[in-house]
């Protein structure tokens, strides 16, 4: 077991840094509230596929070695977990806050790891549903405590829309179902390539992207034209704050995001790694409440202590090994 340790400590690290940097792309649509969910998404991958070009030349040799089936599977990871999960998650942001996204994509923890548990268990082994339960429960709790919070708080407010919220949240939970599939399905084909780089398989995900990034922004803009839309084209009412944020985004929680997260998969079992997915949401909420200028209620950081608690009980639950090969 000590021998699988350092191992183990890297994949945390590695999940921990692509929390952060993830983190990022929940305050993206709250900086620059004026441009369209549509257009932070294309704005987003678009950079992303841009900052994967050089490093494809870099890489040619080894993206050389991937199938057309591997392209395909990057292809779909692209448009479901990428495109489509943040489209989701911007518009979810733009109608319910930064708050409330957090808080739903805060359960991936809960989702991932039971979603582990009854699909992927033959891989990893089963985590024993009675040593689960009490993490799981920790982070439910953690992330009941900081919703109250927001909700006292959105109830207060006599300028809130509860429609527009509850459209937010019904959004968030698309974004929450693409994220679930996203790191399973990611994971699958990384344990099953251990001899591929992870820093090649996020540049192949890029690359995959620009092009859906560019039809996306191209179908946007005949779609802003065809109805008299004001918003100045192609990069809206704020160039330089636009592009530079695009490209700190794609940089930072689309490429180097990627990498690390496809670093922890390797590391760790599904189900574990799935539970270390909460670094996410924890950042998410920090960088909300800098931008907000605002300390946290003492229930949110009951909240957040919370979390951490599920996460470090998650961490010591070792999966069981089923009969057979």
């Amino acid at each position: 077991m000590n021998k699988h340790s350092p191992i183990m400590l890297g994949g945390i690290f590695f999940s921990l840094a692509a929390g952060l940097m993830w983190g990022l792309v929940f305050v993206g649509p709250l900086m620059l509230p004026e441009y369209p969910a549509a257009l932070h998404t294309f704005g987003r991958y678009l950079a992303f596929g841009v900052i994967a070009l050089p490093l494809a030349c870099m890489d040619r040799a080894e993206l050389r070695r991937l199938s057309r089936a591997d392209w395909l599977a990057a292809l779909r990871l692209a448009a479901i977990g990428n495109v489509l999960y943040y489209l989701f998650l911007a518009s979810a942001i733009q109608r319910a806050g930064g708050a409330l996204p957090s808080m739903v994509i805060g359960t991936l923890p809960v989702v991932i790891a039971v979603s582990a548990n009854v699909l992927n268990h033959q891989r990893d082994g089963r985590f024993p549903w009675h040593q689960l339960l009490p993490a799981l429960v920790l982070i439910l709790l953690g992330i009941a405590c900081v919703h109250r919070v927001e909700w006292t708080a959105l109830l207060q407010n006599p300028k809130a829309s509860t429609t527009r919220y509850i459209t937010g949240a019904m959004l968030a939970v698309g974004a929450l179902v693409c994220w679930t599939w996203y790191p399973l399905k990611n994971a699958d084909w990384l344990r099953a390539h251990p001899d591929r780089n992870p820093r090649v398989w996020a540049t192949a995900q890029g690359l995959a992207t620009l092009p859906l990034a560019l039809l996306g922004y191209a179908l946007f803009w005949l779609w802003l034209s065809l109805t008299d839309d004001a918003l100045p084209m192609p990069w809206g009412p704020r160039p330089l704050a636009f592009v530079g944020l695009m490209m700190a985004i794609g940089l930072f929680a689309s490429w180097l995001g990627t990498l690390c997260w496809n670093a922890a998969s390797q590391r760790l079992p599904t189900a574990l790694a799935g539970q270390l997915i909460v670094f996410e949401s924890l950042a998410a909420l920090a960088y909300t409440f800098m931008l907000r200028r605002q300390w946290p209620e003492p229930l949110t950081l009951a909240g957040v202590a919370l979390l951490v608690m599920g996460v470090i009980a998650g961490l010591r639950v070792k999966p069981v090994k089923l009969g057979g090969a």
